[in-house]
């Protein structure tokens, strides 16, 4: 399994700041590789700025799903519907809020 970091909460990767039934996705970050729930946690455990997916590595794998450990490609999940596609648990239709932070429009 891929190791989430940040301010978790339980092992489905919700943390502090972001802990409903659908907080259930960590992301892993362009910058530094790593998984994190939420931009926030980044924030508190590195010491760099957060790097944009540009849109030409939507194929990369990058979003893990905290129930079934499957991990989605960028455009795998902007197209998810807010399912995931293995285990069809629920996302968090909120996170699309904070896209920009993570992926390039």
């Amino acid at each position: 399994m891929k190791k989430v970091k940040g301010s978790l909460m339980d092992d489905q990767t919700r943390c502090v700041h972001y802990h409903t039934d659908k907080d259930i996705i960590a992301i892993k970050f362009k910058c530094c590789g790593s998984y994190y729930p939420c931009y926030q946690c980044h924030q508190t455990h590195e010491d760099h700025q957060i790097v944009v997916w540009p849109k030409e590595e939507f194929d990369e794998k990058a979003i893990l799903c905290g129930v079934c450990k499957s991990e989605l490609t960028i455009h795998d999940y902007l197209l998810s519907e807010y399912s995931c596609p293995m285990c069809r648990s629920q996302f968090n239709e909120g996170c699309s809020l904070h896209s920009s932070i993570y992926f390039e429009k």
